[in-house]
Formats: C-alpha cells, sequence, structure tokens
C-alpha cells in the first residue's frame, strides 16, 4: 500500500506543472498554491526523509505569497525551491559525509571501495551543479517567461535533463567499473 501511494505522490509531483498550466485562469492561484502545500505535506509524511519537511515549510511560505499577491508567481517558483532544497542537502553531505550518491550506492554495494567513495564525491558535485541549473532555468521561467515555456521546462524539459544526467552518469559508472577491473586483474 505504501509503495502505491509513494507512486501517486510522485506522479503528483510530476503532475504539478502541467496541473498548475491548465488550472491558470480557471483556479485561483491561492487555491493552486494550497494544494502545493498539501501535496508537498503528503511527501513528507510518507517519504520520512527531512528535506522534505524543509520543502513543506517553502511550499507554506510560498502558499502566504501566492494569497498576498493574488498570482501564480509564487506557485510557479515551487521548482525552484526543490531544486534549492535538494542543492543544499547534496552540498551539505559533500561537508559532511557520506554523500547522498554514496548512501544510495552503498544499497546496492555495502563494502564500497575507496574509489567508489571518490566517484560517488564526484557525482554528487555533478548533481549539485544540475541543481544549480535547473533552479535558476525554474526561476528564469517563472520569472520571465510565459505560463507554456514554465510548464514545458519544469513539465518536460528538466524530466528529460535529469534522466539524461542518469543515464550518462550510468554509462559512465560501468566504464569506470570495467577499468578498474581491467586494472586489478
Amino acid at each position: 500500500m505504501r509503495n502505491w501511494i509513494t507512486a501517486a505522490l510522485t506522479a503528483a509531483t510530476v503532475a504539478y506543472p502541467l496541473v498548475v498550466y491548465l488550472s491558470i485562469g480557471h483556479l485561483a492561484p491561492q487555491w493552486l498554491a494550497l494544494m502545493l502545500v498539501l501535496l508537498a505535506l503528503a511527501r513528507a509524511c510518507v517519504a520520512g526523509q527531512r528535506f522534505w519537511w524543509v520543502v513543506v515549510a517553502g511550499a507554506a511560505l510560498l502558499c502566504a505569497a501566492s494569497w498576498f499577491r493574488s498570482d501564480t508567481l509564487a506557485v510557479r517558483l515551487y521548482p525552484v525551491l526543490v531544486n534549492g532544497v535538494l542543492l543544499c542537502v547534496f552540498a551539505f553531505s559533500l561537508w559532511r559525509p557520506p554523500s547522498v550518491v554514496e548512501r544510495l550506492a552503498r544499497l546496492r554495494e555495502p563494502d564500497l571501495p575507496p574509489s567508489g567513495v571518490r566517484y560517488t564525491r564526484q557525482v554528487t558535485r555533478v548533481w549539485c551543479a544540475f541543481f544549480v541549473f535547473n533552479g535558476a532555468m525554474a526561476g528564469c521561467t517563472a520569472i520571465w517567461g510565459s505560463d507554456q515555456q514554465w510548464a514545458l521546462y519544469n513539465g518536460l524539459i528538466a524530466y528529460v535533463l535529469m534522466g539524461s544526467l542518469m543515464a550518462a552518469e550510468w554509462c559512465v559508472r560501468q566504464r569506470v567499473r570495467r577499468r578498474q577491473e581491467r586494472g586489478s586483474a
């Protein structure tokens, strides 16, 4: 049951830009912002990861801004908030190891060698750069872009870029592993 709820919340999070785009003009921005807070709250309760509570707090601030401004800017800034929180989580893990990527790697390979730890730190740095870029693009589309540009970037392009980064990292990881296996043989 929990997996189903997690999948549904993930789908709702991914669909968020499309829902906002389709709702503009039909639903007051304040109600969109309130739905955003409820979505973030549900994710925080189900995920059990502390950073989601920071997202909830940020979403609540954006919601309050939406109530005062009566426009969609605060609602459109949500992807900037999420990228900023993820950047902080990943960057903090570089300062206080193990890195986020190392923790994930150790789920599959508990005895990660020192070379793997170095590699995961590099990948964590790459993700930090991605969050800076993606957050900046999300901010630019929220502030200066049209509703269509914002929805296109945050609802499609950002996910394509994220998937491309994951795929590229997987390919690099396979190459690094093959090289290490040849070197140790």
